[in-house]
């Protein structure tokens, strides 16, 4: 049974953060509230957490996970970033969007593209999600919670508990955060690809 976290969406509790980023330490999977939606995260060497994902989701092996960062520094560790791209990521975060990027060798080869290499990297403007990446001192692994049979992501986190209830350790419960997912810039080819479009604008990467 997943427990319940009712965290304050400005000022999270430190109690609550800090028992919830132990969970994911010990390779506990968690829904949790971001400034697009809610995703479903775990630790990066959870081995277990990531195949809980892809059953929650419906996924198959070409999926592209998301690396969630605490700030631009942390996001350099785990990807190849030009001058160019610098320049281009850093006006957008933090804020909705995802970046696909060259992977570095610190992030497992299971969680790349099986043959562009490349792994999604993001920066969020929630504050909940800042405060659970700076407790957890590395990336989350995350995945949007949009689930096989439907066609939005689910916002509430009362629905959530009740949904996945023996499938998530933890839910994380800050109030609404929309239905729509960041959107998606691949970067790892030279100029930018937009893959999908959602809360983040496009504008400059047209």
């Amino acid at each position: 049974m997943a427990r319940y976290f009712d965290v304050h969406p400005e000022n999270p509790q430190r109690r609550a953060i800090s028992q919830v980023v132990r969970l994911i330490t010990e390779d506990g999977l968690i829904a949790y509230p971001t400034d697009s939606c809610y995703a479903l995260g775990c630790r990066l060497g959870n081995k277990n957490g990531i195949d809980r994902i892809k059953e929650i989701r419906g996924l198959d092996d070409k999926h592209h996970f998301t690396l969630v960062c605490q700030d631009f520094a942390q996001l350099g560790q785990f990807v190849h970033v030009s001058n160019a791209v610098f320049r281009l990521v850093k006006a957008s975060t933090p804020g909705s969007y995802t970046f696909i990027l060259p992977a570095t060798k610190e992030v497992p080869r299971r969680l790349m593209h099986p043959k562009k290499k490349t792994v999604g990297v993001r920066i969020p403007e929630h504050v909940v999600t800042q405060a659970l990446v700076a407790e957890l001192g590395e990336p989350l692994l995350s995945s949007t919670l949009l689930l096989p049979d439907s066609e939005e992501p689910m916002t509430q986190g009362w629905e959530i508990k009740e949904r996945l209830d023996h499938q998530v350790d933890a839910v994380l419960d800050s109030g609404e955060c929309g239905t729509e997912p960041t959107t998606v810039i691949d970067l790892s080819g030279g100029e930018p690809e937009i893959v999908r479009r959602g809360a983040g604008d496009t504008a400059r990467f047209e």
